[in-house]
Parts: C-alpha cells; structure tokens; sequence
C-alpha cells in the first residue's frame, strides 16, 4: 500500500510544503531534511509516478477562479464558455483540465492554495476578474507558471489574455450617438473591477470623440447583477433622478435589470430610453426587446489562455505577453 505526501510529513513531522519540495526536487529545503523525506518515501512505498506525471505532457492544468465578492464571478454562461475554451486549448496538447475556486474575502488564501500547489498541477488559468495587484502577489511566489485571463495590471509584469474592453465600449457608445444622435448615459457598476474602470474609459472616449462633454452623460451606479440592478434602477426612478434618452451598461446583467425597472414605470424601449449592453450572455437574445450589445469571444478567450500557458510550459525563455481579444457590435431591437 503507497503512502501519500500528506501521511509522510505527518509521519516525519514536517509541513507538506517541505515534503513536496523535497520529493519534487525543489529549493528550500536542507540537504538533510531531503535525503530524510526520499529515504522514508522509499521505506513507507511512496508511488514516485506521482512526480513524473507531474512534469508530463498528461499533467493537469488547473482553472482557478478568484472570487473575492463574487458580485462578478458567479456560475454563469459566461465563465463556463471560458472553462469549455481551456478545455479544448489543453485537449490540444494533451493537458486535462481541473476547476478550482480561490475565495479571496476569507482570509486564508495561502491555505487554500496549498492543496494546487502540492497536487498534480503543472500550470494555472486564473481568471482575474475580481482582483487587484495586491491579490496577485501570493500567485506570483508559486513555483507553478500562470496565465492571468479577464483583468490587466500595468504594475505587474505577467501573461495577460483579456477582453479589449476599451474597444468594446467606444463601439457600444459611438453605436448609441449614431443611432439616437443624443448625448448617451451610463449604466455603471458599482463594483470597481479592472474590466469596468476599462469601459468607463472606453464609453467617455467615444462621447468626446463625437464632440459631447463627458460632464453631460447622466451616470448611474448600479449593482452588476439582474436582481440589484433592477433594485438599484427602482430606487432611482422613484426619486425622480433625470434620465438619459439612451444608455450604455457596463454589462448584460445591468442593462436587463434596467430595463425591466424602466419598463415597470411605463417607459417603452427603445422609443423612450435605448440600452446596449456588453457581454452577450444568452439571455440577451431571448427578453423583450431584445438586447443590442458587444460580443465577447469568450470561449476563445479561454483557448487563447490555455495555448499560452503551454506554451510557457513547453519553451524556455517566452517572455510576458498581453494578448487582447476583439469585440463585436451586436445589433438588436433595444436600440432602434
């Protein structure tokens, strides 16, 4: 019967980051203390396969999602189109694939990642969407290589696949000015991630491009989710806010819950007040009218992380890349 890492450090009273190091041929352990772990390894009868397959081209590369308020990272089609595009990037090359969560608000984050970095993991997808720098720090003291997918730091030097959210969101703006030839308003999150504070850029590049002052766009924060943003888009309304003749949401999720606050209070879309969206979630097509907004390739974007990190993987010396992903207008009944 074989003996796990976790029973040997237990047996020999050592933490399982040393065991790990000392079977995988790591630094940071003495020379003593590797040739104890590789001598009890033999005597309990530690498979030693283990090892190999980890550096084998059938090791496991795993999709760790980073949730830290999980307003924005949550179980819909947009993530499981990312997961579906991993997975056939490494089936490519002969990589299987494994999800795993990171919770971010709980404070042990160290320990949470212990069990990847001691596993059969060979190279990380980590979907970024709801960090900051600060958050990354930790993954970046793992001797595991790592592709950062839907977020960008200037400040860290990485691999990046990401949206070119700035691109999505002038064309979402400059479609409303030709469309409604009126100053457009903005649906904001109020959650601040990277991806947003990308299309808030994008959405007042536009208006000024066509000679508007930023200053003038009615601006809304909103909950980035169906349920709050239609909450959020009632209390607005209730009070009297002004409001735009047509709007710009940071997200589809946004847009239909405003929409729905909006047509609750007997305003008609797109006649009275136009919306696009960004995302193009399924759901987008099928609500009444249906949702104009900007395509996201979203199960490329996650073939595009998957074939990176191989490549990292199989080629000494790559250097850190940005890679960004198009969108797309997508025209339908919101705006007319």
């Amino acid at each position: 019967m074989t003996i796990t890492a976790k029973e040997l450090a237990k047996k020999l009273n050592l933490s399982a980051a040393a065991v790990s190091m000392a079977l995988n041929h790591k630094p940071g352990v003495s020379t003593a203390t590797r040739k104890l772990v590789m001598d009890a390894a033999v005597e309990y009868g530690y498979d030693f396969s283990r090892i190999s397959d980890k550096h084998s081209v059938t090791g496991n590369i795993y999709f760790v999602l980073y949730k830290k308020h999980g307003a924005v990272v949550a179980d819909t089609p947009f993530f499981s189109e990312l997961s579906d595009g991993i997975v056939l990037g490494c089936k490519e090359s002969g990589y299987k694939v494994k999800i795993s969560y990171i919770y971010g608000d709980e404070g042990d984050v160290e320990e949470q990642l212990e069990e990847i970095q001691y596993s059969d993991c060979v190279g990380i997808v980590l979907l970024g969407t709801e960090m900051t720098p600060e958050d990354l720090k930790i993954f970046n003291k793992l001797p595991i290589p790592f592709v950062l997918l839907d977020t960008y730091f200037e400040t860290v030097d990485c691999n990046y696949v990401l949206i070119n959210n700035v691109q999505g969101a002038y064309l979402a703006a400059s479609h409303l000015i030709k469309k409604t030839k009126k100053q457009p308003g903005y649906l904001k999150s109020s959650y601040p991630i990277g991806n947003f504070a990308e299309r808030n850029s994008g959405f007042f590049k536009a208006v000024r491009s066509y000679g508007m002052a930023s200053s003038k766009s009615i601006v809304h924060s909103l909950t980035p989710s169906i349920d709050g943003a239609y909450a959020d888009m009632k209390e607005i309304l209730e009070n009297g806010e002004e409001l735009a003749p047509c709007y710009f949401a940071d997200n589809d999720l946004i847009a239909v819950g405003a929409m729905k606050a909006l047509k609750e209070y007997g305003y008609a879309i797109p006649d009275d007040i136009a919306i696009i969206g960004f995302d193009n979630i399924p759901l987008s097509r099928i609500i009444e009218p249906s949702l104009t907004t900007i395509h996201v390739p979203k199960q490329y974007m996650g073939e595009m992380a998957a074939r990176r990190l191989i490549t990292i993987l199989n080629e000494k010396g790559t250097k850190p890349v940005k890679i960004e992903i198009a969108t797309q207008l997508i025209e339908r009944n919101s705006v007319s």
